[in-house]
């Protein structure tokens, strides 16, 4: 057995096996390529999976992928490197995200560029063998790639001026892994067939480098042999390389910090925009918390309360201004049994100040899906708190010409109420709309922070409605909140 870890039934992620599976019996020529020594982590989700595929089954390969459920995803900002895609996959059982991170040529480099292209896919492949689950490499020819990765991300005059000169525990315990199971004789052998260029004597240096705390100048040499041996494949020259590398070690991290462009990936399919509705009760906070937590690890995903929209800086002069009057008794307070009724002969005209109050939040709703609508189309995931529906009456929605139905509608009041209709008929409805029911009673005896009214009102008005001709997929949200977030999870992902 190769590997130096364990697999454990328990924790191997059914998606895994039958991923696995369904490649051998497919005949696909593939291995994982590195990091042998933790497979466990592999198979149960917490690493990539880093496959090694031969170029011409990548038809294939992607094929099964997709049978499987998986979706093909890109890294942002040019980022991509040649010959590699990936492909994320849920696993039904745990919903845990598989990353199968997919390799048609063994580019090597540091982190930031990826620089060079080493040319032994084919025999690294044909070293491969299975060891219990995964198709793995021969450890000599891992051990060898292993030493140029190390060397390229650790030992080259550039990444030593960064302070990247050190293995990290986890890259110190996977050497140590791949020399106890190397043969030295053979690893000669494998360089002078396949890899004339890398001598063995500079190997030797360069494995003693990584074991051992030589000085910076003797590590920067023996770095700079390398680089010259592998400049027929690098990507880039070695001079632009190392400028590419400093920039990005500036550029990047003010990008996160400063103007918040983050580097997780986008899936090729494009940006969705998803919306969860329900009434007071019904788990929309848990439902979007959750499903934030479970996607944004991996993709760029944003979210957005369209029952409470960020205010404007218009919203904020005419409330503060609104306030005032209130707080000075110029208009009267309106009660949410009031604002929740729909018996025409219990409402009263709340007042123009109410009127303007609903305008302003039209307008910033609008604003809100404005800023969405753009994020989805420029391929992130967007995950809506509510949605404004022509269905529903209490929620997020054009309010003024209810409110108003007990006075006779003068031309400020039509002028108003045009205006609010105007902002919501300008939303159309997501790409994704999913209605969280709860029973009414449930409902008010999980909302204790709100007015009952309220609470029984909206959750009424959402249980009670006949969904059937809309394009909304409807939950029973009555059950536990796990039941509801794995249902959930389960629609947004057959719709990624």
């Amino acid at each position: 057995m190769n590997s130096g870890s364990v697999l454990n039934a328990a924790t191997t992620l059914d998606l895994v096996r039958r991923l696995c599976d369904t490649l051998n019996e497919g005949g696909i020529a593939y291995c994982h390529w590195k990091s042998n020594n933790a497979l466990d982590r592999s198979a149960s989700g917490e690493n990539d999976l880093d496959l090694l595929v031969r170029r011409s089954d990548g038809q294939y390969f992607a094929e099964i992928l997709h049978r499987l459920g998986f979706k093909q995803a890109r890294e942002p900002g040019g980022r991509q490197m040649p010959g590699i895609l990936d492909y994320y996959g849920c696993d039904g059982r745990t919903g845990s995200l598989v990353h199968v991170h997919a390799h048609y040529q063994l580019i090597l480099g540091h982190d930031s560029t990826k620089n060079y292209h080493i040319p032994l896919e084919e025999p690294y492949l044909a070293s491969s063998v299975q060891d219990g689950l995964f198709r793995v490499p021969a450890p000599e020819f891992e051990l060898i790639v292993f030493v140029l990765r190390m060397m390229l991300k650790h030992s080259t005059w550039d990444t030593l001026l960064l302070h990247q000169g050190r293995l990290s525990p986890s890259e110190r315990g996977e050497l140590d892994f791949l020399i106890g199971r190397a043969s030295q004789s053979r690893v000669n052998e494998i360089l002078k067939e396949h890899l004339p260029f890398f001598p063995p004597r500079l190997f030797s240096s360069c494995l003693q480098i990584l074991e051992s705390d030589s000085p910076l100048w003797e590590r920067a040499g023996i770095g700079q042999q390398l680089l010259t041996c592998l400049a027929p494949f690098a990507r880039r020259m070695q001079a632009v390389d190392s400028g590419l590398k400093f920039w990005r070690r500036v550029a990047w991290p003010v990008q996160r910090r400063v103007f918040r462009k983050k580097k997780r990936k986008l899936l090729n399919n494009g940006g969705l925009m998803i919306a969860i509705v329900g009434g007071d009760g019904a788990g929309k906070t848990t439902a979007i918390n959750g499903i934030y937590k479970w996607l944004s690890h991996d993709f760029e995903v944003s979210r957005f309360h369209m029952g409470k929209p960020r205010w404007s800086a218009l919203t904020v002069f005419i409330r503060g201004i609104l306030k005032v009057g209130r707080s000075l008794g110029l208009y009267p307070f309106m009660r949410a049994e009031l604002k929740y009724t729909e018996d025409s002969d219990l409402l009263t005209f709340p007042g123009y100040p109410w009127l303007i109050r609903e305008l302003c939040t039209a307008r910033d709703r609008f604003l809100t899906y404005r800023k969405a609508r753009c994020y989805a189309t420029n391929g992130e995931l967007v995950i809506m708190d509510r949605f404004p529906l022509p269905q529903i009456k209490f929620m997020d929605g054009p309010q003024i010409e209810r409110m108003t139905g007990a006075v006779s509608a003068n031309r400020l009041i039509a002028f108003l109420s045009r205006l609010e209709k105007g902002y919501y008929r300008s939303m159309i409805l997501p790409d994704l709309l999913i209605v969280l029911c709860a029973d009414p009673e449930i409902a008010v005896r999980r909302k204790t922070d709100e007015a009952e009214v309220s609470v029984r009102a909206r959750s009424t008005e959402i249980w009670e409605m006949d969904w059937s001709g809309t394009p909304a997929h409807v939950i029973n949200a009555s059950r536990s909140r796990e039941e509801v977030l794995a249902e959930v999870r389960d629609i947004v992902w057959s719709r990624l």
